[in-house]
């Protein structure tokens, strides 16, 4: 795609976005659309919405799931910017969301943190990972998808501004820096369990997301030590690191709890209106 097409192609997606609203993926005109392209794009948008006044916050990945590959027909993981006005703060781990201007919104239950300082690349360990880490908190990101009936090529994916919507952050565990071994063996092994109106819709555990939570950090610092046209990780950022069950759509009226054993977090809720 040339420079002109990449920006108009940004607009659209951010336009859709905007209003929760469908629109063709960008592979469906462009058979040789890649992933070089899509970041491209997801770099445009990124520049149209600081340049109207929001600003990023942090990040979110996603598919790191494995498990839910098959369905969407993912390949990788993804990953987008989180922004002021996508980021909510639980009250005592209980939330109230509109789904409003949302297209087919649905729901992930995930484990966030906050950056105290950059993620080093090329690591694997995850006790030297989570040295990096201020605080971890259970969280929820509503994933929206523009492109009807969540069908699109596997690279479209990061135009759409990798499906994220809002980030709805718990209560924070403060992390303790002299017991990392323990706390990354918690992290691995914790289980989950998502609940709607009370009743058990899913259950995942600590691992799938890309066998460690620490890992998803891993990834996205390593993928952007490639990507020249954003920013690295810093210190301050919140991270989500993507869906531990699957994915499952949401509606108003809907209230849904996230209890996460294994970690020192309290169940977070979360009610959608409108």
């Amino acid at each position: 795609m040339d420079p002109a097409t990449i920006r108009t192609t940004a607009v659209e997606l951010l336009d859709a976005y905007d209003r929760g609203a469908l629109i063709a993926p960008p592979s469906d005109n462009h058979p040789q659309f890649d992933w070089d392209t899509a970041y491209d794009i997801a770099a445009e948008i990124v520049q149209l919405r600081c340049a109207r006044g929001e600003r990023a916050v942090g990040r979110k990945i996603g598919f790191t799931n494995r498990n839910i590959w098959a369905e969407y027909g993912a390949t990788s993981p993804i990953w987008a910017h989180v922004y002021d006005t996508t980021l909510v703060y639980a009250k005592n781990n209980t939330a109230t969301l509109s789904l409003h201007r949302s297209a087919a919104p649905r729901l992930e239950p995930e484990i966030a943190f906050k950056l105290r300082a950059p993620v080093p690349t090329g690591c694997q360990d995850t006790a030297t990972i989570l040295q990096s880490i201020e605080w971890l908190a259970p969280s929820f990101e509503i994933v929206d998808c523009h492109f009807s009936n969540w069908r699109f090529k596997s690279a479209d994916s990061a135009t759409d501004q990798s499906f994220h919507w809002r980030l709805v952050i718990g209560d924070p565990y403060v992390v303790n820096p002299a017991s990392l071994g323990r706390l990354a063996a918690q992290i691995r092994d914790c289980e989950v369990a998502l609940s709607c109106n009370d009743e058990v819709r899913a259950r995942g555990v600590g691992s799938n997301a890309l066998n460690h939570p620490a890992l998803a950090l891993a990834f996205l610092a390593d993928i952007l030590a490639t990507q020249a046209k954003f920013d690295p990780l810093a210190a301050g950022e919140i991270i989500t690191t993507g869906t531990l069950t699957a994915a499952l759509p949401i509606a108003r009226g809907e209230t849904w709890t996230s209890a996460i054993t294994g970690l020192p977090v309290a169940p977070l809720t979360i009610s959608f209106i409108d």
